[in-house]
């Protein structure tokens, strides 16, 4: 090719470059007057929305509330609304749980806690059409003060368009809806979002009802003449004499986060408090990924001196326990029914005076039902469970004290039997089928306790303070640990305890 040609191609390519840069700016051009087209348009459509919109204020986002002021302004509680309230203009703050345009009207349901109302707005003297699309486009979970003859609206906190899980998927009953194609939250997904979670109606039964738990347990105890003391949760030691302990840096040694403040319970019936309980967590470094373990749990621990028999102790225990059945039977029925709508079960049933049976008799039951086991075994978690069917068929109770466990099975602060060796002053106490406390006499003679803690191959030196308490007289005395996770959902008939634990702590699960 000659320089000229050359020079001819090089001069075509240029022009042909230059016809496309003039396309791709004439493109631009028009694309840019198109928008700036649109943005009129809405523009003046919103200045002519604004100057017809008759309702402007009575409707919004409101400000961000960083307490600018204080309003006389009374809200009322949805579980509140009665037709006592007919026709009067109330306020109330609720979250938007769901919404459905038709027409000229927006029907909304409002969700506080548990509780739900039906809310309309309609276009009319006091809604404009303007009012009724921003209703129908507030997002789900969203905060708002609203009159319920919504004659006003506001948004007090708005929610992302999009929600982690859709609320009445998460209280979908499992396998309700599965032909119509409607989805069901699995538990990971649920606990991975469990601000979300806590939010469903379900959730705020079960935490409800866990609270009325706490509360019958100490009211009942009060009353009983128990002081309620707090405990170290940060210990020399393993409370238990066990190997399940979580170990962390105290300064230049090692201390354990407590797995029972069994200790200290006793510590206070040597110093002459007589009665005592605590409510607290309890810290298990248990592998166990099962449906009713957890590594941090709440325990309601109960501890008393008695006069001549522990069964004194398991008698105040289990009058504790019906009390607590009781005040849930009578005082929380919104909420059990609020969880059986996801979670059907038999209602709760238990015996005055609780049933009472000995070790030796639950072994002799499980071996009639074809268990083979020995005398001095302990109860498996599957021959728990049918002993359990067995005695809510023999004796109709979902709740039973099972007395004189094994001596090698129980910590070493147990009593053992004076009248077999074999076997100690030890009980559990059952819900439908499931153990939900483990108690004993425990043994208050510091030379006793020295030979039982060398038994168990446990540090003399770790637990000193713990045995010299008892070179200075103790009475006799016994009592328990109460696991509340389990109490709830055993009560309640739900199959995990990761349910019944707010923030639940499981070898898999350290957040949220």
């Amino acid at each position: 090719m000659t320089k000229d040609e050359v020079q001819g191609a090089s001069e075509e390519e240029q022009q042909a470059q230059s016809k496309k840069a003039l396309k791709k700016q004439q493109k631009e051009a028009e694309k840019a007057a198109k928008k700036a087209e649109k943005q009129a348009k809405l523009a003046a459509e919103q200045q002519s929305t604004e100057e017809d919109d008759f309702a402007k204020d009575r409707y919004g986002v409101s400000a961000m509330v960083q307490s600018q002021q204080k309003l006389d302004r009374v809200l009322v509680r949805v579980q509140d609304l009665t037709p006592e309230k007919a026709d009067q203009l109330i306020w109330l703050r609720a979250r938007v749980h769901t919404s459905r345009a038709k027409g000229k009207q927006c029907f909304l349901v409002l969700r506080q806690q548990q509780f739900n109302v039906q809310a309309l707005v309609a276009v009319g003297d006091r809604a404009s059409k303007q009012m009724v699309k921003f209703a129908a486009n507030i997002t789900k979970d969203s905060i708002q003060d609203v009159e319920l003859h919504i004659e006003r609206i506001f948004v007090i906190s708005q929610a992302e368009p999009r929600l982690p899980l859709q609320l009445e998927d998460a209280v979908r009953p499992d396998g309700e809806g599965e032909e119509e194609g409607r989805a069901t939250v699995n538990q990971d997904t649920k606990l991975d979002n469990r601000v979300i979670d806590l939010r469903t109606t379900t959730s705020q039964a079960i935490f409800r009802l866990q609270s009325g738990v706490c509360q019958l347990f100490r009211d009942t105890l009060t009353k009983k003449g128990f002081v309620e003391i707090q405990t170290p949760k940060i210990i020399s030691a393993a409370s238990e004499g066990g190997a399940n302990v979580f170990t962390v840096s105290y300064f230049k040694t090692s201390a354990y986060l407590a797995q029972s403040p069994q200790l200290y319970k006793q510590m206070c019936i040597c110093a002459d408090f007589d009665k005592v309980f605590c409510v607290g967590p309890v810290f298990r470094a248990e592998d166990s990924n099962t449906h009713r373990h957890l590594t941090e749990f709440v325990g309601l621990d109960i501890e008393l001196a008695f006069n001549y028999h522990y069964h004194e102790v398991i008698d105040s225990i289990t009058d504790t326990m019906v009390q607590i059945f009781k005040g849930l039977r009578d005082n929380f029925q919104t909420e059990i029914q609020t969880v059986n709508k996801q979670f059907p079960s038999e209602p709760f049933k238990f015996l005055e005076p609780t049933l009472r049976l000995e070790y030796t008799e639950a072994v002799a039951m499980l071996r009639e039902a074809g268990v083979e086991m020995g005398d001095e075994d302990d109860l498996s978690t599957p021959n728990e469970k049918l002993l359990g069917r067995l005695v809510k068929e023999k004796y109709d109770t979902d709740f039973y004290v099972l007395d004189k466990y094994p001596l090698a099975v129980r910590p070493f602060y147990t009593m053992p039997d004076p009248n077999n060796p074999k076997y100690s002053n030890s009980y559990d106490m059952f819900m439908r089928g499931e153990e939900i406390l483990s108690g004993a006499q425990r043994i208050h003679d510091a030379q006793l306790l020295t030979e039982r803690a060398i038994h168990h191959q446990i540090d003399l030196e770790k637990i000193k303070a713990y045995i010299d308490s008892f070179r200075y007289g103790a009475p006799p005395h016994g009592g328990g640990g109460i696991g509340l996770e389990r109490v709830c959902m055993l009560y309640l008939g739900l199959h995990n305890v990761r349910q019944t634990s707010m923030f639940p702590r499981d070898p898999k699960r350290l957040t949220p």
